[in-house]
């Protein structure tokens, strides 16, 4: 009923992971540390938050064995509560994050309910106490030729993979961006399979300051700290909404697109903009392209949404149309623009077929120089621009 009325779902890059992430089971220690040794696990490694890949187009996955000299036989062998209890602040835990099961694999692991074959995160990156045994492993994987790719691979790995890896990324990078915790200043500990971080009450380390350390033998009193009253004792992973929107004209048949001074030439793109607190959706999308470009609308429609690991963001897709009389472009209110104009459907067409890249990479055969550039398909600016040409707002359109 839903596709009849609304047409098909639209799955970004980035998105149609097919893992279960089973989220319930990440306090769960023992199905965690079965997951951990079972012979169809995978672990993906990242090394500064670059992952392991045998090149741009094919991620490597390693056995538990490779990290075995890093985390050790059993990471998961105590509960939450006695890692919390024992908590010392000078010893470095090497960060691994519990992505998912792939049911797909009915070869996986069997717990309760549930059959898959688990997908695991570690980062490897050498620091603290673990410096010799990160780059043990690190050596290894080099040596068989395989290579932690630099950069962004928004555009190069197939869709499962690139599910796989956004969801690592974003939650490796925030468990990097947090160490300490934002209420007291004092460092915080990795939980729920690397989705959490706690504030402990006790450190196995005197602490001299929150960053200091200096070790002792008995467990110290830490200051006392908000996070650990009510019900907010935790850090949640965060996600930043953004909108990114294509502005069709008030008569239906142009759409405004524009280009930052940094682009290579030509190249133009939808706006965006983040959503700021109290918001809505369809607020933030008036706002932004006002700003940006001086151009009023009027109705907007969501349209679809990608998640972007850069750091953890959630592009929100939406079409909106411009009222009558508001079209007038205007860059004098916010200078993140350098050009911003109107271009016909058929303008669009052309450049989707014959014109998309990623930044800086060359066009498809049958390009003119000089003619438009847009993203590649799999960004959800292209999406968007292909729904609005394609009769998304025409008589046809399924919203």
């Amino acid at each position: 009923m839903l596709s009849r009325k609304f047409g098909k779902e639209v799955a970004n890059y980035f998105s149609g992971s097919p893992l279960n992430r089973v989220s319930f089971m990440r306090t769960d220690h023992s199905f965690l540390l079965a997951a951990l040794g079972h012979p169809t696990s995978s672990f993906l490694l990242f090394n500064n938050l670059n992952p392991l890949a045998k090149d741009p187009t094919k991620l490597h996955y390693v056995s538990f064995a490779d990290v075995h000299p890093l985390i050790g036989d059993d990471p998961y062998l105590k509960s939450e509560e006695q890692l919390i209890a024992e908590y010392n602040s000078t010893v470095t835990i090497p960060q691994l994050l519990f992505l998912g099961l792939d049911e797909r694999n009915k070869k996986g692991l069997e717990y309760n309910a549930y059959i898959g074959a688990p997908y695991f995160a570690l980062d490897v990156t050498p620091k603290g106490t673990i410096v010799s045994q990160a780059e043990s492993v690190i050596r290894k994987m080099e040596a068989l030729g395989f290579q932690f790719i630099q950069g962004r691979m928004q555009m190069s790995l197939p869709a499962a993979d690139a599910a796989i890896y956004a969801q690592a990324r974003a939650l490796l990078d925030w468990n990097a961006r947090n160490p300490f915790c934002a209420q007291c200043g004092q460092p915080t500990l990795s939980i729920n399979g690397g989705m959490k971080r706690t504030c402990p009450p006790k450190d196995m380390a005197r602490l001299s300051t929150s960053i200091g350390a200096n070790v002792d033998a008995k467990p110290t009193e830490r200051p006392d700290c908000a996070t650990r009253k009510g019900i907010s004792n935790l850090s949640f992973p965060r996600t930043d909404p953004t909108v990114i929107m294509a502005v069709v004209s008030s008569d239906g048949r142009r759409v405004l697109i524009g280009r930052q001074k940094r682009w290579p030439p030509y190249w133009y793109s939808t706006l965006a903009g983040f959503v700021e607190p109290a918001e809505s959706v369809e607020e933030a999308v008036r706002r932004e392209v006002w700003e940006e470009s001086g151009v009023k609308l009027g109705r907007v429609v969501i349209h679809s949404t990608q998640p972007w690991p850069y750091p953890a963001n959630l592009m929100i897709g939406a079409i909106a149309q411009c009222i009558p009389g508001g079209e007038t472009i205007d860059l004098k209110h916010d200078p993140e623009l350098e050009h911003a104009r109107w271009a016909e459907f058929d303008e669009i067409r052309e450049a989707l077929r014959v014109g998309t890249s990623g930044l800086g990479e060359p066009a498809h055969e049958g390009y003119k120089e000089g003619n438009l550039r847009l993203p590649t398909g799999t960004a959800i600016a292209n999406q968007l621009l292909a729904a609005v040409v394609g009769g998304f707002v025409g008589e046809s359109s399924k919203m």
